[in-house]
Formats: structure tokens, sequence, C-alpha cells
């Protein structure tokens, strides 16, 4: 994306996220804030959200490295001509503004074509650019995953509550990538065809992606899909080495092999249980699956009978498919992780070495080189310069509130 340039006005995660990874992929991204209250998500103190260290804080970082921060107030007319300044030489505009903000700024897509009419104009949204809900905000919690149906299929029926989101910015951090995706696409497109497009990305249509298997069965059938319940054993009634396994320390071991009479031997071996390969009653790939959750419950006693540890060492050597269940610090830390560079390093402003999760795309088996996110306003004076503004010109837009 070298020579690409990327206009963002946006905020939070879900948008500036697509930001971050174009500027992964080397594109120049210039991250409009308000010039007093900058993007609303600096200084957020919501659940593990503000944690931080010095300048270095993972909610900011995470979806705005490598970009440059300018502060302009959209609403003097002095700093809206400076965007659309940058707008001329740019060649996406991003954005999550909704509707009403748009039009009141000026920033809609006829603006932004009227001073650059080959611009690629990004819209995030939570419900989509048309019905009844267009105009209304939303969040991952909300949209991706709940009214999309992610916490309905993760909550079993006897669950004393809804399972909420696993991780921070979760649907956010998918939807960033996605909207990347998009962007890739249109500026091919324009590339091909001299045309831009309007790139629409709703973290509605993300969610019924995200569950597109499920709502599609649904479609066909009419039913809800089941959702085990709590009190149910770990394995399925249909295939043994199909589920999550607690280990004798109270952690899991998950088994995804969808061909239970390939590995059904091999697993045994693993388990210690070498009888029940010729055990009648497992015998063959109809008896097994006929017989499965019986199968299943001795399968987990086994599991039951070793601590986690010992059984991340034993699998080494199993032929089927399986995997732990990660915490974040594990997840960090994971040697499969770390030797494909899917964590990276970053030099925070204080000059301090930190780590971020890396954009999941890799070019050449070569991982992105990142820089931190901007400080607040940053960039003002620099992007000026580069528009040819004075310092005395600087200065005025400084004392005209219009930037910062």
């Amino acid at each position: 994306m070298s020579g690409v340039r990327v206009l963002e006005v946006a905020q939070f995660t879900f948008t500036p996220a697509a930001g971050a990874v174009l500027a992964d992929w080397g594109a120049d991204v210039i991250k409009v804030e308000h010039a007093v209250t900058g993007d609303a998500q600096r200084g957020l103190q919501i659940g593990t959200g503000g944690i931080a260290q010095g300048s270095f804080q993972p909610l900011m970082e995470h979806p705005n490295r490598g970009k440059r921060s300018i502060g302009l107030v959209l609403e003097n007319p002095a700093a809206r001509q400076v965007l659309l300044e940058l707008a001329r030489d740019s060649d996406v505009f991003l954005t999550n503004f909704l509707p009403g903000a748009r039009r009141r700024l000026g920033i809609e897509v006829e603006d932004l074509r009227l001073a650059n009419p080959d611009i690629i104009y990004v819209r995030g949204s939570a419900h989509g650019p048309r019905g009844p809900e267009a105009g209304r905000g939303g969040y991952d919690s909300s949209i991706f995953w709940s009214r999309s149906g992610s916490a309905m299929g993760a909550t079993p029926p006897d669950s004393p509550r809804v399972i909420d989101m696993p991780a921070g910015a979760y649907g956010d951090s998918m939807g960033g990538m996605t909207i990347a995706g998009g962007i890739a696409a249109a500026l091919f497109a324009r590339h091909r065809t001299g045309t831009p497009s309007v790139v629409d990305v709703s973290l509605l249509a993300l969610g019924a992606w995200a569950t597109a298997l499920s709502v599609n069965n649904a479609l066909l059938t009419g039913d809800v899909p089941p959702v085990p319940p709590l009190t149910s054993a770990s394995a399925n009634g249909f295939n043994p080495i199909i589920g999550n396994f607690r280990t004798s320390d109270n952690r899991w071991i998950n088994l995804t092999m969808l061909q239970a009479g390939r590995y059904w031997a091999d697993v045994c071996r693993h388990l210690d249980r070498e009888d029940l390969i010729e055990d009648e009653r497992f015998d063959s790939a109809e008896k097994l699956m006929a017989r499965a959750t019986e199968a299943g419950q001795l399968v987990a006693e086994a599991f039951a009978a070793k601590p986690y540890a010992y059984w991340l060492e034993k699998l080494q050597t199993l032929e089927g498919q399986w995997a732990p269940n990660n915490n974040a610090v594990e997840v960090g830390q994971d040697p499969q992780v770390r030797a494909n560079q899917y964590i990276v390093p970053v030099v925070d402003a204080e000059g301090t070495e930190r780590e971020l999760v890396a954009s999941p795309v890799q070019f050449d088996e070569c991982a992105p080189t990142i820089s931190r996110a901007p400080q607040f306003a940053e960039h003002t004076d620099d992007v000026l310069r580069e528009l040819g503004r004075t310092e005395d010109e600087i200065l005025q837009l400084k004392i005209d509130g219009a930037v910062t």
C-alpha cells in the first residue's frame, strides 16, 4: 500500500482498525481528530480498556498504529477547507460518523467527491446504509455479538446469563480487517476501471456473516440451532472426539476430529486406553458413532485424570486435530504465535519497546513492521506544512480555533 493515502474521520475501534491494517500494509493514514476532544476512545475507562503504561494504551494503539494525527474542528470553515485539501491528494476517505453528523459536517460522499472525484468513500456503520435504523449507532457487543446471533449461539439454555464477547473490540477487530479488504478491492477496481467505489461494511453484516452457517440452516429449516446445556458432558452425542475436555486441574483441552473412525485408535493410545481400540462397543466407525455419548464419557474421564501440562506434552504426537484452551497470557507467549511473528515489537512515545498483535495478513512470509499510534494531534503542523501552509498561516488557524 506504499503510495496510498487514507484520510480517516473515525473514532473508537471498528473503522479505525481498518486504517491500522492499511498502515501495517504501508499506507499513509492521516487520522483526523476533533481539535478539542480527540478520538472519544482516548482515555476511555471501561472494563480493561483503560489499561495503560505511560503513553502506551493498547485500546488506542491497536486500532491506530502507524497513523498520523491532525486535530481539526470540522465545524469551523477553515478546518473543513484543510480537510478538503487533504482529500484532494487522498485515495480513500474512511469514516464511521453517523449520517446526521456527516451531513452536518459536510463530509458525505458528494462533498468529498467535489474535492476529489476519484476518492474511494468508505463507511463503517452499525446497521448498514439503508433501512429504518441506518441512522442509529451501535457497538460490536450490541450489534455484532448480540443482534447478529453470536451471543445466543454461545449461550447454553441453562446458563444464568447471556455469554459476553470473549474479548474487548472482538467484532471491531474483525470488522477492521474486513473493511481493509474491501478497500483493497476498491483500489484494485479503480485501477482496472477508473471508477471509485463507495464501500460499506456494517457490524450487522459482519455478525451475520460470522454466524452464517447457523443462519443459513435456520433459513432452510425454520429451526433455531440447538446449544448444549451447561450440565451436558464435554463430548457431544454424535462424535466422541469433538468437544472440550476438562483436565484434573480445571483446564480444558479441545478435540476437533471430524473423522472419528480414522482417529479413534490414536486417541485411545494417547489417553493410555488402548483397551478401547478393540472394545466391541467401539470397534467400527458405525458402532463408535452410535455410542458416541458413551465413548465421549470415557474420553472425558481419561482427560480428567491428568493435569493440563501433562496433556500439552502428551498430545504433541497426536495425529488428529486438537488445541489447548489458551488464556490471553498464553496466547501472547504461544511458541507457534511467536514462530510466525504474530506478535510484533513497537516503540512507544517514551522510547520503550512494547509489543502488539500484528494484523493477520503477511506478504512474502514477512511480518509487518509497525510504529506506534500517534499522540493526540501530534502531526498537525507537519501535515499543514505538507499542504503548503506557512508558519504564520498555521498559527492563524490555531488562533481561529480551527486546528490543534
